[in-house]
């Protein structure tokens, strides 16, 4: 149901129902599509949202330049930039086309990999923190997760526009999940963790500096990353389940979970942050294009640091502060 605020201008009210209406047709529509077809129009829009979307390109080539420079070919930059937002196409499509999905059909589309099986059946009386990056489809990690009887209690960002949020939040609760916001979400998590729940983070979510954030190493490059999961692990001392997706080329996937990371009272919200983004770095290099490179997750600039840095990044009090924290 939408609603608005009585204080919002017509204009940005006839927006938003534009967008909800047009979100609305996708919700629909996209589960009516045969699964090739689905994949087949997402690498379409991821296309297309390469040839249009100058900002994120741009931002794209700059950050697989960054990286890669030294060891790809400009031409080989571009193809990966492009199939980077094919990725991040068939993600959305893939999450309105999960209408669809059952607890049987899943298993058509996504299998699982894991080092540590005894470990991930030991979770369901016990409950786990899991961890992955924005790679590939991290979407359908949760759910086939879910479906399988693990609840995760994930915690989203809202869209400024409300009548969107409901719309995702449906779509990801579809297998028994809970999705929170983030105002109050430490206690909430907290709260379900204590009764032998879960929790799912997205490790790789940049945030500004704050009480809530951290510093880790990423590419070789500082970034400020969250650290409620670090929070909550040094809260709880449950395990920590890192886990990846791996797509393939016909639009299946494969969740790949790695050895749960243990961490003793020597250990900080950085040196645990830090832990898990060690696990998934050799992978996402491996296979770089199924991570969201046009995403700017180098956005601040340390003073004192010769490695080079995107022109996008600036300058912040408080990051510099919390550099030198951590190197102290």
């Amino acid at each position: 149901m939408l609603s608005y605020s009585p204080a919002m201008s017509i204009w940005k009210k006839l927006r938003y129902k534009l967008e909800w209406l047009c979100l609305q047709l996708l919700y629909t529509l996209i589960p009516l599509l045969p699964r090739k077809a689905a994949h087949g129009l997402s690498k379409g829009l991821g296309s297309l949202g390469f040839a249009v979307d100058k900002r994120g390109r741009n931002i794209a080539i700059e950050n697989l330049t960054l990286i890669f420079g030294e060891e790809k070919n400009d031409s080989e930059i571009r193809t990966l930039a492009k199939k980077s937002y094919r990725s991040f196409a068939q993600t959305v499509v893939d999450q309105f086309w999960s209408k669809r999905l059952t607890a049987e059909s899943i298993e058509t589309y996504c299998s699982i990999e894991a080092e540590d099986w005894d470990v991930i059946d030991a979770a369901r009386e016990t409950g786990a923190i899991w961890v992955t990056p924005h790679y590939s489809n991290f979407e359908w990690i949760a759910l086939i997760m879910g479906f399988r009887g693990y609840s995760f209690t994930i915690v989203a960002q809202d869209f400024k526009n409300p009548s969107l949020t409901e719309i995702y939040k449906k779509n990801r609760e579809i297998s028994g999940h809970k999705v929170i916001p983030q105002r109050g979400a430490l206690r909430q998590l907290l709260k379900s963790l204590k009764n032998k729940g879960h929790a799912a983070f997205l490790t790789d979510l940049t945030i500004p500096p704050s009480k809530a954030a951290t510093i880790i190493e990423c590419f070789d490059h500082k970034t400020c990353v969250t650290a409620i999961h670090a929070e909550l692990m040094k809260r709880t001392g449950l395990p920590v389940i890192p886990g990846i997706c791996i797509p393939s080329d016909d639009g299946t996937y494969l969740f790949k979970s790695f050895k749960a990371l243990s961490f003793g009272p020597d250990d900080n919200e950085q040196t645990i942050a830090q832990a898990c983004w060690n696990i998934f770095e050799p992978h996402i290099r491996e296979n770089p294009a199924p991570w969201l490179w046009m995403y700017k997750h180098w956005r601040y600039l340390p003073r004192v640091e010769e490695t080079r840095y995107p022109s996008y990044a600036r300058k912040n009090d408080r990051f510099e502060k919390a550099c030198e924290r951590q190197i102290g």
